[in-house]
């Protein structure tokens, strides 16, 4: 038995899955903004799944930022209390037991490749389009960390070729103009339409006005489906991955994976005159948005 634990800003998501994949029980509760109140939460959870299943689960737990290998100490997580700090050694020495923690995007990533939507594939790069732009990559079916620990990162990439109204583009929080993220995060799609229309709306309200034909939401989306397909293509002349896989709460507007690789053609290098269909899908997460508890789960992978 298999237990996954998400770690998100707001709540913290539990999952106990059997040896086959499927889901033996889920809980959730408010994530406390404090660290040794986190460290309580996440045991409760793990035990309350050890006592429905009847069984002691191996632990993965997924975190928004990074495990350093050699001191163990968490970095780079927007739950700035967790920097700096033994998160896994700390959980050990509570559960009795090993723990294996995680980048979430690189859980999301590990998901899909597992037994979702690019189960069996060689390539996969799984794709956050949120609050946030993250990603992580999955190389038969083991996730690529990278030597900075930042492997999947696309979203603090610039937005390629951009237009003269796009230059130098919005800025980020990382610092820097123009950034993928801050134009393809759900608050970019927002602050997007707000400048063409004049109209603040939220994410759902604008793709709701483009199904109704609304022209001015119409053309924002238009707008976000081409620079989702050149963020794409640049990441997939240097990965070349068989699938993209899209998660968060932008991948589930209606149709967005089909017009993203449909736009392809225009910018990739193997799409010339001529040349065989692109052979990278560009799919939705089938798991939606237990994807990334799932993947903390399959952190232990199949024996």
């Amino acid at each position: 038995m298999r237990i996954g634990i998400d770690v998100g800003g707001t709540k913290i998501a539990a999952v106990a899955l059997s040896p086959s994949g499927e889901e033996i029980a889920r809980r959730r509760m408010t994530t406390p903004p404090d660290y040794l109140a986190l460290l309580g939460a996440i045991a409760e959870l793990v035990r309350e799944l050890d006592r429905v299943a009847g069984e002691a689960g191996t632990v993965g737990v997924g975190i928004p930022g990074a495990v350093v290998p050699h001191t163990g100490l968490v970095k780079n997580a927007n739950s700035v209390w967790l920097n700096g700090r033994p998160l896994g050694r700390d959980l050990e020495a509570r559960l009795d037991r090993p723990v294996r923690l995680m980048n979430d995007a690189n859980c999301f990533a590990i998901s899909e490749a597992t037994d979702g939507a690019a189960a069996g594939a060689h390539v996969v790069f799984g794709v956050i389009l949120g609050t946030g732009v993250g990603g992580g990559i999955v190389v038969d079916g083991r996730v690529l960390l990278g030597a900075n620990l930042i492997a999947g990162e696309w979203g603090h990439n610039p937005l390629p070729w951009p237009g003269s109204d796009e230059w130098p583009g919005p800025p980020c929080y990382c610092g820097k103009r123009g950034c993928i993220e801050a134009w393809l995060s759900g608050p970019g799609f927002e602050r997007d339409h707000a400048e063409r229309t004049g109209l603040a709306l939220s994410g759902r309200e604008i793709v709701r006005a483009a199904a109704a034909g609304d022209p001015g939401a119409a053309a924002t989306l238009a707008q976000y489906e081409d620079r989702l397909a050149r963020a794409l293509t640049s990441l997939i002349h240097v990965l070349d991955p068989d699938v993209v896989v899209l998660g968060g709460g932008m991948s589930n507007i209606a149709g967005l994976p089909e017009a993203v690789y449909a736009l392809l053609p225009r910018y990739l290098f193997a799409a010339g005159a001529g040349s065989d269909p692109i052979a990278t899908r560009i799919v939705r997460a089938a798991h939606g948005d237990s994807s990334g508890v799932r993947g903390a789960a399959w952190l232990w992978p199949p024996s």
